[in-house]
């Protein structure tokens, strides 16, 4: 089953596969990466044009991770945040948040909102 009107093709269906698998942000390198797996032959072009589709039709939210750019994941997560690897440039979710997080600001201010970014070395590049 498709999520929009537009054809279901096997490039389409690698690119949704590689988020499914990933369960992280990822980049669109990484969606090209991750979905030559299923089909070698696909292209760059393809996998932009998929994600921007998948996107506004509400299958994948953007992400901009400060220092880590511009990525892509599921839409209608539950709130969390990122951690950035400084050696190999994944990003990974953080689940949950700190509900202390929105206290944290300076007295008479008020909170609107919050994003929390850690960086450091993941198990992988430790």
């Amino acid at each position: 089953m498709t999520t929009s009107m537009q054809r279901d093709t096997r490039q389409r269906r690698a690119i949704r596969r590689a988020f499914e698998r990933a369960a992280r942000p990822l980049s669109p390198d990484e969606v090209l990466e991750q979905a030559r797996r299923l089909v070698p032959s696909l292209g760059r072009a393809t996998v932009y044009r998929n994600v921007k589709s998948l996107q506004v039709e509400g299958w994948l939210s953007e992400v901009d991770i400060p220092g880590g750019g511009l990525r892509y994941e599921l839409a209608e997560r539950p709130p969390h945040h990122y951690f950035l690897c400084r050696v190999c440039k994944q990003a990974f979710d953080v689940p949950g948040c700190p509900e202390c997080v929105e206290t944290l600001g300076p007295p008479g201010f008020e909170a609107e909102g919050h994003e929390v970014t850690l960086h450091g070395r993941c198990a992988d590049c430790v």
